[in-house]
């Protein structure tokens, strides 16, 4: 079942490179307490997810923290090592907290998960962004298949 408006996030785990190698993250660390707005991109280096998507969220990140966002975070079904890459040739560094789901676990948990088999890319992560208030959710965007709009770094800040 998707995650809706006022439900709680659920609980799980992504891995981040840290300064010592790969390292978890608790849902519980991201979001209690914070404003966070999370976007999931079906994957790192594809085509609208590193020309818009990322980009977005990275030449927006001074507008989303003057409207009170403690953190912006990008989720994908990739590895952390992926993820580390993609982050620095995007310049996200410092700004869009890089988090592998790298199983497609927190994906599933969402309800937001995608088959991406027929392109050769397994089971990934539909494209979507959410608004959280203390782990719960203030506001979800999740983009029809081929589409890219209301998930977007401009849609979020509208929305703040």
């Amino acid at each position: 079942m998707t995650i809706n408006v006022g439900d709680k996030m659920p609980k799980g785990q992504f891995t981040r490179m840290g300064a010592n190698g790969p390292e978890p993250v608790s849902t519980e660390d991201l979001f209690n307490g914070k404003k966070v707005v999370l976007f999931s991109v079906p994957g790192a280096f594809t085509p609208t997810c590193s020309a818009k998507h990322l980009p977005g969220f990275v030449n927006n990140f001074d507008q989303l923290k003057a409207k009170g966002v403690d953190t912006v975070a990008v989720m994908a079904v990739n590895d952390v090592f992926v993820m580390k890459a993609w982050g620095e040739s995007a310049k996200a560094t410092g700004k869009v907290q890089m988090l592998a789901d790298g199983n497609g676990e927190y994906a599933r948990a969402l309800g937001l998960e995608l088959d991406a088999s027929k392109f050769g890319m397994g089971q990934r992560s539909k494209r979507f962004s959410v608004i959280v208030q203390d782990g719960v959710v203030k506001s979800l965007n999740i983009e029809p298949p081929g589409e890219f709009g209301v998930s977007s770094a401009e849609a979020a800040l509208k929305q703040l």
